[in-house]
């Protein structure tokens, strides 16, 4: 894993965080990274090819929130979203995380051991999730 620290964004990184939030706000999203002293984007790399990335946005020196978390769709599957999020959290050495997100990863971060909650239709037609991990 390395921190992800580029001025202009990489087309693969480009691609992982679309993955994560809407295609418009990549741009938006990637400079809030650069910029803000509470969050940080973290690649995970393969062959010299970052083919995962994971950003959070720190609450706290020991608490923290995943804003984006995707892996390139050919190497979904084989525990590169597990490693990252371990990864932050020993790096950190977190005792808090937590996410929001739909229908889609919600059986992902059940598997890793966060607990889950429902927060119904944020968003028309869209049922949102709250993933939290405490330890």
């Amino acid at each position: 894993m390395k921190e992800i620290k580029s001025i202009s964004i990489e087309p693969h990184v480009r691609e992982l965080l679309s993955f994560a939030t809407s295609e418009k706000n990549v741009d938006k999203e990637y400079e809030l990274y650069m910029h803000s002293p509470v969050r940080e984007l973290y690649g995970y790399d393969s062959e010299e090819e970052i083919i995962g990335c994971i950003g959070i946005d720190f609450l706290s020196q020991n608490r923290c929130e995943i804003k984006h978390i995707a892996v390139s769709k050919n190497h979904r599957g084989v525990g590169i979203g597990s490693k990252m999020i371990s990864f932050i959290w020993k790096k950190y050495s977190l005792s808090f995380m937590f996410a929001e997100t739909d229908i889609d990863a919600v059986n992902f971060y059940e598997n890793y051991g966060f607990k889950i909650t429902r927060l119904g239709e944020k968003y028309p037609g869209v049922e949102r999730f709250l993933c939290i991990l405490e330890g």
